[in-house]
């Protein structure tokens, strides 16, 4: 029963909908494994809905994607993605285009929200997937939300995925679908361009803004992969998760590079860029309870040494992916809005 799409859809709309005061009211009665997921751990506890939500999810079943072969897991995953969509919001329009990658035209989206002027910014948004899996029609959700909650345009891209496209393709897409932006800004309203992502998205969208940083306005980093060269202490701290394991990160980083040179290049592992000066003032949205806590601190730490208007939200209840939850968690919404609060009005270059 519990596999069953509709079902789960259902469920996952239920869960999201109780305000929070209700979630910490039923938080304390989760029995057996579920109940693990509220245990204290780096001194961080899990949102109430955020553990409820876990124990659904258990029931469901689904397949470890990292126990699949990369062509199975993007099968799955983006069947796990429709699970989790809200619907469709009419706010925000979206056109579907090609954007010029690296090697070939590749797909993306464009939202637009309701009475947003003739010209405005626009965030070029790359989404995560540990380079191995996603895509604009499975970021659908976040990307309307950001562009409703922030009242910017999105330009969701797509880039070359590994084992197919090993590093470097995904950036050099990243950069080309950057540039293509910015020489087309006036044909796609935007009058600044930002440039965002989560997790892999997030790495990516730091090595684009990196090349071109003169150009870009403002940041937008969620959770992002920093260094792939070392695996910090919060690989240790949140091995099991919530939602990202340890071991999900290396199956990722197998999958994506091919040799160890490829880790300390800053094209992989941003945090390890030379110097970080000059970069847009960024906004950097990490989760509590995940593997790349430590290294995303670590990488505001250098935007802020560097002289970069930084915000850090250490968002110290979520775990990784909670942009991708906000149906079915009023926390994980309120995270994803807060940063969207600071793209509507991000501060200006320094």
């Amino acid at each position: 029963m519990w596999r069953r799409p509709g079902l789960q859809r259902l469920a996952v709309a239920a869960v999201g909908t109780p305000p929070g005061a209700a979630h910490r009211a039923l938080a304390p009665f989760l029995r057996g494994p579920a109940r693990d997921h509220l245990a204290e751990r780096g001194g961080r506890r899990l949102e109430p809905d955020l553990a409820i939500l876990l124990a659904l999810l258990d029931r469901f079943g689904w397949p470890d994607f990292a126990n699949l072969d990369p062509a199975s897991a993007r099968l799955e995953i983006e069947r796990e993605a429709r699970v989790f969509a809200p619907r469709r919001d009419r706010a925000v329009s979206m056109t579907t285009l090609d954007v010029p990658g690296a090697a070939g035209a590749l797909p993306a989206r464009l939202y637009v929200p309701a009475g947003a002027p003739r010209r405005g910014p626009l965030l070029l948004y790359l989404h995560g997937g540990g380079w191995v899996f996603g895509s604009p029609a499975g970021y659908d959700g976040v990307c309307r939300f950001i562009a409703r909650h922030a009242h910017v345009r999105v330009l969701s891209a797509s880039y070359r995925l590994a084992p197919e496209h090993r590093f470097p393709a995904a950036p050099q897409d990243a950069l080309a679908a950057l540039d293509w932006t910015l020489a087309n800004a006036e044909r796609l309203g935007a009058d600044r361009v930002g440039v965002g992502g989560d997790s892999a998205g997030g790495n990516l969208a730091a090595v684009a803004t990196g090349a071109r940083r003169e150009r870009i306005a403002f940041q937008l980093l969620i959770y992002p992969v920093t260094d792939l060269s070392r695996e910090h202490d919060s690989y240790a701290t949140f091995a099991d998760g919530p939602l990202l394991t340890a071991d999900h990160m290396r199956w990722f980083r197998a999958h994506y590079l091919s040799n160890e040179d490829d880790a300390r290049d800053p094209r992989a592992s941003p945090l390890l860029a030379d110097d970080l000066a000059g970069m847009s003032p960024t906004y950097l949205a990490l989760a509590g309870l995940d593997p790349l806590y430590d290294e995303g601190l670590a990488y505001g730490v250098r935007l802020k040494e560097a002289g970069v208007d930084t915000t850090v939200a250490p968002n110290p209840g979520q775990a990784h992916a909670f942009a991708e939850l906000t149906r079915a968690s009023p926390s994980a919404r309120s995270a994803l809005a807060h940063a969207c609060r600071w793209l509507a009005a991000p501060p200006p270059r320094r």
